[in-house]
């Protein structure tokens, strides 16, 4: 009897553990399955400052990746935004922010926890275009990465080194 007790309790605590363990993998994939469709409004002020392109920054990593453009732009003296472009996606998971981060290459975790960085909000969907505002104060050309990050479980998603380009209004 003392044997059954024994293995009814570790089936429902290994159960329990596999079963959440589960559930935040298989969330993602179920619920969370939206293509965003974000729009930037016309505004003849707006200039595209900085670009670049999400990267897969470790290959060997199946299930951190990301893909697709981003752009920075300034619509004025203090309203600026970040625009993940309609070609954005990101492989799924939980608690996804979108950062401006001070370094201009970020290759792994330890880059991004040693830099500056300006949290612009909780990704609202892994695949399609969205906007950032940024916060007020915040200067983008003195961030040189936008980066997806992880911060359920502090992972490396997918970071975008950012090149200052020469465009006019947009």
């Amino acid at each position: 009897m003392k044997r059954l007790i024994i293995a009814v309790i570790v089936g429902l605590l290994g159960g329990s553990v596999i079963g959440f363990a589960a559930g935040i993998f298989v969330y993602p994939f179920w619920f969370l399955t939206d293509v965003a469709n974000e729009t930037l409004a016309e505004n003849p002020e707006r200039v595209e400052i900085a670009a670049g392109e999400f990267i897969h920054a470790n290959p060997s990593d199946p299930v951190h990746w990301g893909k697709g453009r981003v752009s920075v732009y300034r619509e004025g003296e203090s309203r600026n935004a970040v625009h993940l472009h309609a070609d954005f996606e990101v492989g799924p998971g939980p608690r996804f922010h979108v950062y401006l981060v001070d370094r201009g290459k970020v290759t792994n975790s330890g880059d991004f926890k040693a830099a500056q960085k300006v949290d612009l909000g909780r990704l609202r969907a892994f695949k399609g275009s969205q906007i950032y505002p940024t916060p007020p104060g915040v200067e983008p050309a003195d961030y040189k990465s936008v980066v997806v990050w992880c911060k359920e479980f502090g992972v490396l998603i997918s970071p975008a080194s950012l090149m200052q380009t020469n465009a006019g209004p947009v």
